[in-house]
C-alpha cells in the first residue's frame, strides 16, 4: 500500500487532474451495408488493424465527422465540464489527425501534451461505420499512441496535478508499463496522488501480475467495474476481491451496472445509486465520464459519497446520447 492518500497535497497544484492514455482520434461515417461488405467488415465488432489497413479505410470512408477519443481523454473532457483543470499526455502523430485531436481537447479547455512525433506511425484512429440500421461497426488502429514512453511524459505537468490518472488501456507494451511507474513516482515525489482505471476485464487478463504490482506499489485510488476488480483478483464474489483490494490499495471507486457504484475504503463500502436516465442510448464512455465526476469531486474536498455522486451525475449524462463526451456543461448538473 502506498501510503500518500494521508500526505496528497493539492493546494499549490496547477491541474486538479493530469491523464495518461491512448491518443485516438474516432472518425465517423454513416453508410450502407454494402461498404461493410466490399470492405471485409463484420456488422458489429470492433477489430484491431494495421497501419496499411487503416490508412485505406480512413480513405475509402469519403465525408465523416473527426473527434478525438480515448477514454483517459474522455475523462479529462468531463473534469474540465464539470469547470476542473486538465490536462492529458498522449501520442500522436505530427498528421492531420493529430492536430484534430489536439484541436478537441484545446477547445473544451484541456491542456493537451503530446510528447514527441515518430514519422513513420500515424495517429491512433478508431474507424467506426454506422449502417442505417444504426448499428455501429469499429476498426481501432492504435497507431502512434500505442508507442508512448518516458521520453513522452511532461514531468512539469504531472508534478503539477493534484491527481495522477492512468488508462489502463495503454498498458500493452513495456515502454508504456515503464511509462506508468515512472509517472506514478514523479507524481509521489511531489506529493500528489496516483490513480488507475482497470479500463477492461481482457485487458485485465493480459496484464494481471503486472496491474496487481502497480495498485500495490504505486496506486492510492483504483478505478474500476465489478468484473474488472474480480478479474484483477481471480475471486469468486465481489466481496472477497474487495477484501484483496484492501490490502494493496488505500481505496476504490468501483462502478456496479445498474446498481450504481461503490467506494471502497479501508473500512466502510459506501453504496452509490445510480441517477436514472429516461432512455439509455449509448453507454459507451459511462465508466470515463464516473471518473471524470468522481475526481472533479476529489480534488474540490467533496466527502467520498458525494464523490460518487457526482460520478453518476456524469455517467447518467454521457449514456443518454450517443457519444463518449457530455453534450451539456456537467457543472450545470451538479
Amino acid at each position: 500500500m502506498t501510503g500518500h492518500l494521508a500526505g496528497f497535497d493539492g493546494d499549490d497544484a496547477r491541474f486538479d487532474v493530469v491523464g495518461i492514455g491512448n491518443a485516438l482520434v474516432d472518425v465517423i461515417s454513416h453508410a450502407p451495408d454494402a461498404f461493410l461488405d466490399e470492405h471485409g467488415l463484420t456488422k458489429g465488432w470492433m477489430d484491431l488493424i494495421d497501419t496499411d489497413r487503416a490508412v485505406m479505410l480512413y480513405q475509402a470512408l469519403g465525408s465523416a465527422v473527426e473527434m478525438s477519443g480515448g477514454s483517459a481523454a474522455n475523462t479529462m473532457c468531463g473534469v474540465a465540464s464539470f469547470g476542473g483543470t486538465a490536462a492529458y499526455i498522449g501520442k500522436v502523430s505530427d498528421d492531420e489527425l493529430g492536430r484534430v485531436f489536439g484541436h478537441d481537447l484545446h477547445a473544451v479547455g484541456v491542456s493537451f501534451r503530446a510528447g514527441s512525433h515518430d514519422p513513420d506511425t500515424p495517429t491512433g484512429r478508431c474507424i467506426i461505420v454506422v449502417t442505417p440500421d444504426a448499428e455501429r461497426t469499429m476498426n481501432t488502429y492504435l497507431g502512434a499512441s500505442s508507442l508512448l514512453g518516458t521520453t513522452d511524459l511532461d514531468e512539469s505537468a504531472i508534478a503539477d496535478g493534484r491527481v495522477l490518472y492512468m488508462e489502463g488501456y495503454l498498458y500493452d507494451r513495456d515502454d508504456a508499463k515503464e511509462a506508468f511507474r515512472h509517472a506514478s513516482t514523479v507524481a509521489h515525489d511531489a506529493g500528489r496522488m496516483v490513480s488507475l482505471t482497470l479500463s477492461d476485464s481482457f485487458c485485465v487478463d493480459r496484464h494481471r501480475d503486472d496491474f496487481r504490482a502497480l495498485v500495490s506499489d504505486q496506486v492510492d485510488l483504483l478505478f474500476g467495474n465489478e468484473a474488472e476488480l474480480i478479474a484483477l483478483y481471480e475471486t469468486e464474489t465481489f466481496f472477497e476481491a474487495v477484501t484483496e483490494l484492501r490490502k494493496h490499495c488505500e481505496f476504490a471507486a468501483i462502478t456496479v451496472g445498474a446498481k450504481g457504484s461503490i467506494v471502497v475504503t479501508g473500512d466502510e463500502l459506501i453504496e452509490v445509486p445510480p441517477r436514472s436516465v429516461p432512455k439509455v442510448v449509448d453507454t459507451t464512455g459511462a465508466g470515463d465520464l464516473y471518473a471524470a465526476g468522481f475526481l472533479h469531486g476529489l480534488t474540490t474536498g467533496q466527502p467520498l459519497a458525494r464523490c460518487g455522486e457526482l460520478g453518476s451525475i456524469a455517467a447518467s449524462e454521457v449514456i443518454s446520447h450517443v457519444g463518449p463526451r457530455p453534450l451539456v456543461e456537467l457543472r450545470t448538473l451538479a
